[in-house]
Formats: structure tokens, sequence, C-alpha cells
């Protein structure tokens, strides 16, 4: 038995002590009345703690690329995609897994416990995924990976896109992907979307499109995607991401389409830190800011999270792998940033994440499986404004990372002890 005492736990009043047995939540009670004080005890002097962070969308196959073969200069998504077209020809297995791995080892000191990532299949030998099946694999002890079967370069305009999507699926890829808007034209795109919904179908796995990540206000395949959830009784399996041109639908196209996202359920995420460097390239001023409405997604009742992206790739040049990064971009170029907005907002990186990902036995809850983090914070308030460093990752139990707060000295006459909380 091991006793985690005194921890203020997201979304819960007080503090509260967790025993652990056999790499679960055996109870989570009140602090001081659990009864077990003689077995191990690591005392969190109110410390929060919260369900490991969820990254729902990133590119594992190109990261750490971030200048080769050459840095995108434009900053725009298309300059992006024809670097990394140049990039590939240099691909093997053992490049791809070294990154990733490395990339994956970032993402876990900052705590985060499941990825999603997307992978390229325009490519005929498929290495990057051959490499990221092996990656998946080799890291299920520290952490839960999806693979997206994702055709960077079209399912329907790249040759051969839709059967390397299909072997993709095969060789053991667990999500369908695709870029609609990316297609030669809008009925490519569409063809492409109603593509994926027979594969997933097929494969039974579950749906998540690139979809209008462009300032093009006339790029509504998100409207296909909810369209064809519905008529397929797909609702909860699809995910649209990025969906960066709803930034510019005008109203009433909008109001119109909140009903068809509703009835579709489906599953939203925007990635602030890239869209908001990607989009808006062709804007003199005003400049759009690049991301979907996200504020009015939330408050219409849909899943909306918030991703990465890329990390040092020829679509985003820095990045660290740290969420709470992550999510105050999102929360700034949202509007977000009200108190109760501020202080509830780690659902956009747990919870919200979790449900689009499909994970169970996710969160804080007896019978659970003792997967958390504990973050250098009160609360998800000072989490956030803080930026605060994960103090623990726990995983089954074991802490799998681990990081020491850093010590500030500020010297100033008759003023000592100074702390930022």
């Amino acid at each position: 038995m091991q006793k985690w005492s005194n921890a203020s736990i997201f979304g819960r009043e007080g503090l509260w002590d967790l025993l652990i047995e056999d790499g679960s939540f055996k109870k989570i009670v009140k602090s001081g009345t659990s009864g077990f004080d003689d077995c191990e005890t690591i005392d969190l002097n109110g410390k929060l703690v919260c369900a490991p962070f969820i990254e729902p969308h990133i590119h594992l196959d190109t990261t750490l690329t971030a200048g080769q073969p050459r840095w995108n200069e434009s900053g725009t998504l298309f300059e992006g995609i024809q670097c990394w077209s140049e990039r590939k020809d240099s691909l093997t297995k053992e490049d791809v897994k070294e990154r990733a791995k490395k990339a994956l080892s970032w993402q876990m000191a900052n705590g985060i416990g499941a990825v999603r990532t997307h992978v390229d299949t325009t490519d005929p030998s498929l290495v990057a995924l051959e490499a990221l099946l092996e990656v998946k694999a080799e890291m299920k002890e520290f952490l839960d990976l999806q693979i997206v079967a994702f055709p960077q370069e079209g399912l329907i305009s790249y040759p051969n896109g839709l059967e390397l999507v299909e072997e993709a699926l095969k060789m053991g890829a667990d999500v369908v992907g695709g870029i609609p808007h990316f297609e030669f034209t809008r009925e490519d795109g569409v063809q492409s979307i109603r593509e994926i919904f027979k594969l997933a179908m097929k494969y039974d796995k579950p749906i998540d499109i690139h979809c209008d990540e462009i300032d093009d206000e006339q790029s509504r395949h998100v409207e296909v995607v909810a369209r064809e959830t519905i008529m397929n009784d797909y609702q909860g399996r699809v995910t649209a991401s990025h969906t960066t041109a709803m930034g510019s639908y005008n109203d009433a196209y909008t109001y119109k389409l909140m009903r068809v996202l509703r009835l579709a359920e489906l599953n939203f995420v925007a990635n602030p830190l890239v869209n908001i460097h990607l989009q808006g390239r062709f804007d003199t001023y005003p400049k759009r800011r690049g991301l979907t409405r996200v504020k009015e997604l939330d408050q219409n009742g849909l899943n909306v999270c918030f991703g990465h992206d890329d990390i040092m790739d020829p679509w985003y040049p820095i990045g660290n792998g740290n969420m709470l990064q992550v999510l105050h971009m999102g929360l700034h170029a949202s509007q977000l940033m009200g108190y109760s907005d501020i202080a509830n907002s780690l659902r956009f990186v747990t919870d919200n994440s979790a449900k689009a990902l499909n994970l169970s036995n996710y969160g804080i809850a007896e019978g659970n499986p003792a997967n958390f983090i504990v973050l250098n914070g009160e609360d998800g308030y000072h989490a956030l404004r803080l930026q605060a460093e994960v103090l623990y990752s726990v995983r089954n139990g074991k802490v799998i990372a681990q990081t020491k707060p850093r010590e500030t000295h500020v010297f100033l006459p008759e003023q000592k002890n100074i702390t930022f909380m």
C-alpha cells in the first residue's frame, strides 16, 4: 500500500489522501481519514493532483526535423508540406524512432500519459508508420499511443493514397485520417471524406480528420464530416482537427452549422500554438487569429480539446512538449480569460482529450489505474498562471518522471522569501 496525502484534486474541494495498491486507486478519502498511517506516504502539502495530460494531436514522424533540409521561411502550411515532402526522401526507421522517442520523453516529463500521433502515409514505403508501430509497443509501459493513418499529401490527389491508408490500417494503425481541404478540388475533398468513412466502418476504427485547416471561408468540409457521421451512426467516434476556417465563416452560416455539429457529436481539436503561427499568413491587416471557434463550440456542448500539433518541425520551429504552454496560448487566443475559464481550463488538456481519444478508466477515481500527475500549484488557476512544473508523473502507481521545483532568490532589502503563488 502507498499513500499520497494532503492532495488538492482538480475538480474537488478540500484535501485528499490517495491510497494505491497493485497499481490502482484503492481509496480516495478526505485527508486524515484513511486509517492507513503505517504505509509508505508522500505528503503533497496541498499540491494539485489531476489525471495525466493527454496529447490529442501531434506528428511524431515529423518531430525534431525543423531546418531539414531547409527552414519554412514563409511560415505557411503549404511551404511546410513542401519541406516535409523533401525530408521524407531521407527517412529511415531508426531516424523516426530516435526522434519520436526523444519527443515522447519530453512529453512524459511534462505529465502526458496518452498521445494520438498522425503518421504520414503518402510514402509508398510506409517506413514512418512501421517505426511508430514499434515505438508504440516499446513505450506501452509508460504511455498509451494511438496512431492515425494520415495522408498528408491527399487521399485522392496522391497516387494510391487510398490504398496506402488501407494498408496502414492492416499494419496496425488505430485511426483513419484525412485532409480534404488539401485535395485538388472541393469535390475530391468530399469524396475523400466518404472514402474515409467506408474504411473506418470496414475496419471498425475511429476517425480523426485534418479539416479545413485554412483561412478560406468557403472551405466547409466540416459540414460534410458531420453529415457523414450522422448518416452512418458514427457519433462520438469522429474528430475534426484544426477547423480554422470556422474562424472566417459568417455568423449566419455558423449558427446553422452548430445544430448539425451537435447532432453529429463531433470532437474538436484546436492546436493554438501552431494555428496562430501558420494561419493569417495571407492577411495584411486585420489579421485573423487562425483558430477555430473554441468558445462557441464549447458553449454549444461540443467536446473541444487542445493539442500541440508539432514540435520543432517544418510547420512549427520551436516547442518542448509542455501542455500548459498549449493551454496558455489557447485561452488567450480564444478569449477564455475569465477567472472561472482559467480555473477550469485543465479540462481542455485532460478530460476533454480523453473523451476524444475514447480512453477508458481515465481519471482520479477508485478502481481506476493509478495514473496521475502532481503539479506545483494549489489549483487550476495557479497551475496555468505559473506554468507549474509537473513534480511527479505516475503510471500504475509507479513514478515514471519527477521534476524538482525551481528555486528563485530575489535580493531586495528588507524583503525575504519571495514567492510567486
